[in-house]
């Protein structure tokens, strides 16, 4: 085929979104939260095998738990028997290569009893996973099907990622960049409501303990108390969240959001007794930043901020520590030929989409900060029906998220 048009392009997506539904539907049965992601992937690998894909399984070693980018969580496990899967359309040689990728991890149900009973309402897939990221998997999987139906000889290779352990940090992601992958240009597919992002905010969480002498009630004014102590951390910490917010204003991309940044005070508990003076409080969070801080400015910063305190004990008595989730932030220009491109042919489906900035962080940052690959975002549905209890997206959207992608692919490759 020589030229293909946007037309070619949404009769051949149309042709298969009801099948497109029911492999939608399919995967969000699987309860593929972390550990149990083996039928997913399976699925998927035969899923792409159908649709004329070459589809391999990419083992993850678990020497990659002594990676220094390695995110570490609290439910790690060997990667024995969990894969990620990689399906590749082979290029005929001369044009650009692009890499799609997206998750099939999900966090659990928790309260949503029918969170993996998917529904259909003539609109909205609803289910755990709807959005968060199997949407994205199986809008990537539906543009390349249609590539392949309508027969188009790319010059440029494509390479279909599907990885686990997004969730967690990114680890399915960091397995595959360490193997070797690189390509031309990274989509990676999250919800954005059809916006290209070319950049993503960071996030990195931490854990503050204050420690204190423990003794009784009675005699609490001889002693210190760790939870005291952490409410002036805490204090300073909210001061030094004011100073990265006005720090972040106006920074490009992320213009329009009013506080792209934040810090967040997300759990707290102290050892002790109700009529004892507490020995130890412990703290956990999170810092967002965008890429005019890296991480370690943000630890740095956050330290610098608590020793600022004019409690001796306090400074004394501090520990902080990044134990957890360090997403880093990203960037590449908003005028580079990746976003810009993409950004033009979901145009053709989508009047609204826009290039802009992300304040939430994601796999990509893995692509750009470590292979320095140029990166972008783009999915259906918003980030606000994540990990939600009504979590869904709408066909109609991820239809035409398919087109979009598809006609780009066409046109990135030649």
């Amino acid at each position: 085929m020589s030229k293909v048009t946007p037309q070619q392009v949404a009769a051949a997506i149309d042709a298969r979104a009801d099948e497109a539904r029911a492999w939608l539907m399919d995967t969000i049965a699987f309860e593929s939260t972390q550990g149990n992601e083996a039928g997913v992937q399976e699925y998927m690998k035969n899923l792409l095998d159908d649709i004329g894909m070459k589809a391999e399984y990419r083992p993850i070693s678990d020497e990659i738990f002594s990676d220094p980018e390695y995110s570490h969580n609290e439910n790690e496990m060997s990667y024995e028997g969990r894969p990620n899967v990689v399906g590749t359309i082979a290029g005929s040689g001369g044009g650009q290569s692009l890499i799609l990728q997206s998750h099939t991890d999900v966090v659990p149900g928790a309260d949503w009893k029918d969170a993996f009973d998917p529904k259909f309402d003539g609109e909205y897939v609803i289910g755990r996973g709807a959005m968060d990221a199997k949407g994205q998997v199986i809008m990537q999987t539906l543009a390349a099907a249609a590539v392949l139906d309508l027969g188009v000889e790319l010059r440029g290779s494509i390479e279909q990622q599907v990885v686990i352990e997004e969730e967690p940090g990114g680890n399915g992601a960091l397995s595959l960049i360490r193997q070797g992958c690189t390509a031309d240009g990274v989509i990676v597919g999250e919800g954005s409501s059809l916006n290209v992002y070319p950049a993503n905010r960071g996030a990195i969480w931490f854990r503050a303990r204050t420690f204190g002498t423990p003794m009784h009630m009675g005699r609490r004014f001889e002693g210190q108390n760790a939870i005291e102590k952490m409410m002036e951390a805490i204090r300073l910490m909210l001061i030094y969240e004011k100073k990265i917010v006005a720090e972040s204003a106006n920074y490009p991309l992320f213009e329009r959001y009013e506080a792209p940044v934040q810090l967040c005070l997300g759990i707290i508990h102290a050892d002790g007794w109700p009529s004892m003076v507490s020995g130890e409080c412990v703290l956990e969070g999170g810092v967002g930043f965008l890429p005019n801080k890296s991480m370690e400015d943000v630890k740095v910063e956050l330290l610098d901020a608590v020793m600022q305190t004019e409690d001796q004990w306090l400074k004394d008595h501090f520990e902080l520590t990044f134990p957890k989730l360090h997403n880093d932030s990203y960037e590449i220009p908003g005028d580079h030929p990746l976003p810009v491109t993409l950004n033009e042919a979901v145009l053709n489906y989508e009047a609204g989409s826009e290039i802009f900035g992300w304040n939430v962080s994601c796999d990509a940052r893995l692509y750009k900060r470590l292979a320095d690959l140029p990166t972008v975002v783009f999915g259906a549905a918003d980030i606000s029906e994540a990990h939600s209890d009504h979590e869904r997206v709408s066909m109609t959207e991820l239809v035409n998220g398919a087109k979009g992608l598809a006609l780009h692919m066409v046109n990135w490759c030649g």
